[in-house]
């Protein structure tokens, strides 16, 4: 399970260093694809062949669905970390994330999610008060 905050940077060649606690966990590799809200989706190589077997056995003959299917695969980027680390994040992945130097890196349980970090604390600011004050309202699924 994936948790926490991490502040890495982007270097001038578009790679970003993996914090150590995590490396170990994508040694064999990982997958970066566009995410919502502006970020990009960080999931080891078994989780998303799962993930893509379960989309998979969803029906494609509904449009929605095969749309979804073709906009997460076309920009999905099987990365490998080297020594370092490091790993690459593609032009067009960062392009579709505005991602500048400075990135917040958080854990959502089954995946990381690449935010520029920026726009994660507009995001955080703006999302803050509903979580805050959710007056007994129960979210299907967590509560």
């Amino acid at each position: 399970m994936f948790s926490g905050t991490f502040e890495p940077k982007l270097d001038e060649k578009g790679r970003m260093i993996l914090p150590a606690k995590l490396r170990e966990l994508f040694q064999g590799g990982l997958f970066i694809t566009k995410g919502q809200e502006g970020c990009l989706y960080v999931y080891t190589v078994g989780y998303f062949n799962e993930l893509v077997e379960n989309i998979d056995a969803a029906s494609l003959t509904n449009a929605a669905q095969r749309s979804y299917l073709r906009l997460f695969l076309a920009g999905a980027s099987n990365e490998l970390p080297d020594r370092q680390g490091r790993i690459n994040i593609n032009p067009a992945l960062r392009k579709y994330a505005g991602l500048g130097r400075d990135l917040t890196l958080i854990g959502v349980r089954s995946h990381l999610e690449i935010w520029d970090t920026e726009a994660w604390n507009k995001y955080q600011e703006a999302e803050e008060a509903a979580f805050s004050s959710r007056d007994g309202e129960v979210i299907p699924g967590i509560f």
